[in-house]
């Protein structure tokens, strides 16, 4: 007897065709378990990057503007005519050396100013008297100011401008060949480096 003809033909499927399938869907899933956790890695790895340059990002900055202050202060300490904080600095406030540095300081700076307008000892040509008033401030003023036993934040305020105002008097004669402008912007420098230092415009509580 044949047994094709005892066993209907619907019922019989080949064993192997339901392995294959199942092995499919097996890889399947476990292609796609691997993709997902993949995916998580990646996102967490980026997120602890991102975590890390914000985290680095301030500090860095710290670090730049600590280094900026040691590099001013030292170049100031050794070029400077004298530190503010020479050890038993005789010019504490409130003594008559104190008072003295400070008005010839200042006193200067307006000296300096008649100078370079062409007010004093006037003349058409260039001359040495203009030449110094231009320069009183990096001459005169700024050395006077240090001399005193002044606080750190103008100590700071002074050593940022023995560096820059040689800078503006150096470089604005290429743009504007004018003593007042230079002497000018000597003086808008001193004093925005002083309220930046000394916090002039920042509000009292």
């Amino acid at each position: 007897m044949n047994m094709n003809t005892l066993l209907p033909t619907s019922f019989y499927k080949p064993p192997i065709s339901n392995f294959f399938s199942i092995v499919r869907l097996t890889r399947a899933r476990s292609f796609s378990v691997h993709a997902s956790s993949n995916e998580f890695d990646t996102k967490t790895v980026e997120e602890e990057d991102g975590k890390q340059e914000s985290i680095g990002a301030t500090p860095s900055g710290a670090a730049i503007e600590k280094d900026l202050k040691k590099v001013v202060q030292k170049t100031a300490a050794t070029f400077a005519p004298r530190a503010s904080t020479a050890s038993k600095n005789p010019a504490v406030p409130g003594t008559t050396l104190y008072t003295v540095f400070e008005v010839q300081a200042y006193a200067s700076m307006l000296l300096g100013g008649a100078l370079s307008f062409n007010l004093i000892f006037p003349s058409n040509e260039p001359d040495i008297w203009r030449l110094m008033g231009m320069w009183s401030i990096w001459m005169f003023t700024i050395p006077s100011l240090r001399a005193r036993d002044c606080s750190k934040n103008e100590k700071e305020a002074l050593n940022y401008l023995f560096l820059v105002v040689p800078l503006l008097n150096v470089m604005i004669p290429f743009f504007l060949k004018s003593f007042a402008v230079v002497w000018s912007a000597d003086t808008v420098a001193f004093f925005a480096m002083y309220a930046w230092k000394l916090g002039w415009l920042q509000k009292s509580d």
